[in-house]
């Protein structure tokens, strides 16, 4: 069913009121639909990326010429999503410099056919060098996307922008966006291995910006962050605490990602059923190790107790020097500035959620010494831990 540009953003906004983070999941047929809504799902996107993604092809196979982007996401978002979830709004991804369609006569057709709002998807915006100079001579321009969002909006429907600078969320804001999502490129990880030309701490950074913008607006704008480097819970619980961000987009990190690993998995567990001896011969069962995320889940786990980097590059049996490399690469910061980070905004969630002595949070985050963790407090956030927490109560 469709829902008003109203009970979405009273649902939305309710949320976020409780302290919730809005998530918002891309797909490409009516199964990931359905477990992504029972999941709890808030948001569902039609994008035509996701129909590709079903069909063992790369979400870049979106911005090229493979198929008619908006009959695509009309077609199976008609046929497959709408008929199967009931509860969650089904956003249209409109491809808005589509030269072929008039947009005010195609977001009619996109209201009368049950969608609730418009996503501009696939977006010239990820298109750089002579190839966006020429379709933006063309006509073929961002400017086309926001329009879009000016029209949709102006007829009721909700509006989500992609947007990837500050330029581009101004002129969102402007034509009256309810979500600015902050688009951070293609999601890394899984067999496809793509790689992220922004590591976490630039993506935060390029994030603060664009919400920057979003917080000179007089209306109430919910602002999301979409891939780039967040493929794991930890990622996002990174930019959670460094950007300001209110919910998260997915796509791969939903749909490609975890049904690579489940039917690898699965298939391998069929076939060496009965070949226990001959396990370790068939299979290397154990892929090649993510050496960042097990350092940052081990500080997510063990961030309260003294780490030392020496000994997590013992576990994973490499050189400190080539361990520290590798992780500066793809985080951004160096690991004491990251474990410091990660302590310090656990201070700042204990001091929200419990009434504890400020002492003994130094102590449950890390700290052994109070006066150390008030010096290292306010550097990371301007303030000392009881100065921030007096301004965090009357805001």
């Amino acid at each position: 069913m469709a829902f008003s540009k109203a009970q979405i953003l009273d649902r939305l906004l309710n949320q976020i009121s409780q302290h919730r983070h809005i998530i918002g999941v891309a797909v490409g047929a009516g199964i990931s639909a359905k477990y992504a809504e029972k999941g709890g799902a808030d948001l569902l996107l039609a994008l035509n990326s996701g129909r590709f993604r079903q069909m063992g092809v790369g979400s870049l196979a979106g911005l090229l010429p493979f198929a008619n982007s908006n009959k695509m996401v009309m077609e199976f978002g008609l046929k497959e999503i709408i008929p199967v979830v009931k509860n969650t709004p089904v956003i249209f991804g409109l491809c808005a410099t589509d030269p072929t369609i008039d947009l005010e006569h195609f977001i009619d057709e996109i209201i009368e056919n049950g969608f609730s709002g418009i996503n501009n998807y696939p977006s010239v915006g990820i298109i750089g060098g002579l190839l966006r100079e020429a379709l933006e001579e063309e006509g073929m321009s961002f400017q086309r996307e926001v329009e879009a969002i000016s029209i949709a909006s102006k007829k009721g429907l909700f509006t989500i922008a992609f947007v990837f600078n500050v330029e581009q969320a101004q002129m969102m804001v402007e034509a009256g966006a309810d979500i600015i999502t902050s688009h951070l490129g293609f999601t890394v990880g899984g067999q496809m291995d793509i790689t992220s030309p922004l590591n976490l701490k630039e993506a935060a950074q390029l994030t603060r910006a664009i919400f920057a913008q979003c917080d000179k607006a007089n209306r109430p704008i919910i602002k999301m962050i979409y891939g780039g480097p967040i493929h794991q819970s930890i990622d996002l619980k990174y930019m959670y605490d460094n950007s300001g961000a209110m919910g998260y987009f997915g796509g791969s990190t939903f749909e490609r990602i975890p049904l690579e690993k489940a039917i690898v998995e699965v298939t391998r567990e069929f076939k060496i059923t009965g070949q226990f001896d001959q396990d370790s011969a068939l299979f290397n069962l154990a892929d090649e190790m993510d050496y960042v995320y097990f350092i940052k889940d081990y500080i997510a786990k063990n961030y309260m107790n003294k780490i030392s980097f020496n000994q997590l590059a013992s576990r994973v049996h490499l050189s400190r020097t080539y361990l520290s490399a590798m992780f500066n690469r793809e985080v951004g910061v160096t690991f004491p500035e990251y474990l410091t980070q990660v302590r310090v905004n656990k201070a700042i969630e204990i001091m929200r959620n419990k009434n504890i002595n400020k002492a003994e949070i130094a102590t449950l985050v890390g700290f052994s010494d109070y006066a150390y963790f008030s010096k290292i407090f306010k550097k990371h956030t301007g303030y000392s831990p009881s100065e921030y927490d007096e301004i965090d109560k009357n805001t």
